[in-house]
């Protein structure tokens, strides 16, 4: 084990940082391009994530992967580069979007490989050191194209165990349009054996809440949920990014979600996926390719084990969507860097519906109390988190969060409040996250520009707490 000795606190330096829009409190390197979070995992003792990542500028081109981790998701450390792109190698091209997991007491990465001239992405599989710090890059290929007509793209294994027994995903194009995904058996992580198309747009309750031509970042996992499924059995939450052609980082269908029930094919003995429901996974536009690590952990009674998913997600830079002032490829240039990645966020299903939480340990970044009970307009520092509630005379306006500099204002977010329901929000710089209790976030970017301040905007009847961020000891 390498004890960590090529690491050094990430959020500590971002302190210093020269751009006023870069984030303090989500773990990142200080120049260049991230987008993708991949690998992300809990092995001996310490998350790790790592990420799609080009250290030699803030574009997207040639990706390795960097790589953070932290013993309790607050004080984090980065680290080198985990996998680079091997002249020659099935990854010449780029070290694509994958997953690690723990293969024997070995942390093994599989990840989408590209060769330099071009085809087909490949499962590429990498093996590591205790620490997840050092990695054996040898091109050894678990699974390529398969022979099936039909598909005409893959990419970005996923793996998930089911009934004691390690199976793999890949998301998928096909000839006639459709999303798909494809299922692999993996008893050996160096041979993937193809079981055919899983799952694509062709069932109905696909087709209508996450329609695509290429299911991207395929993401699989069990959930806690307030009800039990009609056959009793555990709730499952499957997750794309919907990839349609022309995306170019805009990804206008973003990220979609199924949720049903997983079993066993009697004839067959492979898992069968019904969803029932589903929906969008973040209601901004400025999120896309999460991934998601399954955290099982043991019941109160001991005897069964309680799902745990951890997701984080991408927060990408662009040009200013929905009316919100964004920032051009020259201002991005000159930043140096690109990319940011979400609070790790908690799955739960609530009433049938996908309910996304911030992990609770973020709560050691509150400061000191900036606003209690505060209403009407409250302006916000920098950096800042804020709860909002509504009493039971609350109006039905909005809550508002604006980007103001005298008479000059812009509408960063706006969403209702009614009675029983808060709003919990972040404020990172030019990061914006909003929790709302029993749905979904809302994940957007907003660059601040000189001489303007966040308020928060309140309709009658509501109130806020509101802390300024600091860095625990």
């Amino acid at each position: 084990m390498t004890d960590l000795i090529s690491s050094a606190p990430a959020l500590a330096a971002a302190a210093t940082h020269p751009d006023p829009a870069f984030p303090r409190f989500h773990p990142r390197p200080a120049h260049g391009w991230i987008n993708d979070p991949n690998g992300v995992s809990y092995i001996n003792g310490r998350y790790h994530v790592f990420f799609q990542f080009n250290p030699e500028s803030a574009r997207h081109h040639r990706i390795q992967w960097g790589h953070v981790s932290s013993p309790d998701l607050v004080h984090w450390d980065e680290h080198p580069v985990a996998l680079r792109p091997q002249d020659g190698g099935p990854d010449e091209f780029g070290c694509w979007t994958g997953v690690v997991t723990d293969d024997g007491g070995v942390p093994t990465a599989a990840y989408s490989g590209v060769r330099g001239d071009g085809g087909h992405s490949q499962v590429v599989i990498s093996r590591g050191s205790a620490d997840l710090v050092s990695w054996e890059q040898d091109g050894h290929i678990a699974a390529s194209m398969p022979d099936d007509g039909l598909v005409t793209a893959v990419r970005d294994p996923f793996i998930f165990h089911f009934n004691g027994k390690r199976y793999a995903m890949q998301g998928a194009g096909l000839a006639n349009g459709h999303a798909a995904l494809l299922l692999y058996t993996v008893e050996d992580m160096s041979d993937w054996k193809y079981q055919g198309i899983w799952l694509t747009t062709e069932n109905p309750v696909a087709a209508a809440q996450t329609p695509a031509e290429i299911w991207e970042c395929p993401q699989l996992v069990r959930v806690p949920s307030d009800e039990a499924a009609s056959d009793g059995d555990d709730t499952w939450v499957m997750m794309f990014s919907l990839w349609l052609s022309g995306d170019d980082h805009e990804h206008a269908n973003g990220v979609g979600h199924l949720i049903g029930s997983l079993a066993e094919d009697p004839s067959t003995g492979l898992p069968v996926f019904v969803p029932r429901s589903g929906g969008r996974s973040d209601l901004g536009r400025d999120f896309y390719a999460p991934q998601i690590v399954q955290l099982d952990t043991a019941s109160s009674s001991g005897s069964e084990s309680e799902p745990r998913a951890l997701l984080w997600g991408w927060a990408n830079e662009g040009p200013g969507r929905d009316g919100r002032r964004g920032r051009s490829q020259d201002e991005i240039d000159a930043a140096g860097w690109a990319g940011v990645l979400t609070h790790p966020r908690f799955l739960s299903v609530e009433d049938g519906a996908l309910v996304v939480a911030p992990a609770p340990e973020v709560d050691a970044y509150r400061g000191s109390l900036a606003a209690g009970g505060a209403s009407g307009a409250v302006g916000l520092p920098p950096f800042a988190e804020a709860i909002v509630t509504a009493g039971p005379d609350a109006s039905a306006g909005e809550v508002r969060l604006v980007l103001a500099a005298g008479a000059e204002r812009q509408v960063v977010f706006a969403g209702p409040l009614t009675e029983g329901e808060e709003l919990r929000i972040f404020v990172d710089a030019s990061l914006v996250e909003v929790y709302r209790t029993g749905s979904v976030a809302t994940t957007l970017r907003a660059y601040p520009a000189l001489g303007e301040e966040w308020i928060l905007e309140l309709p009658e009847g509501a109130a806020a707490e509101v802390w300024e961020l600091k860095l625990p000891e």
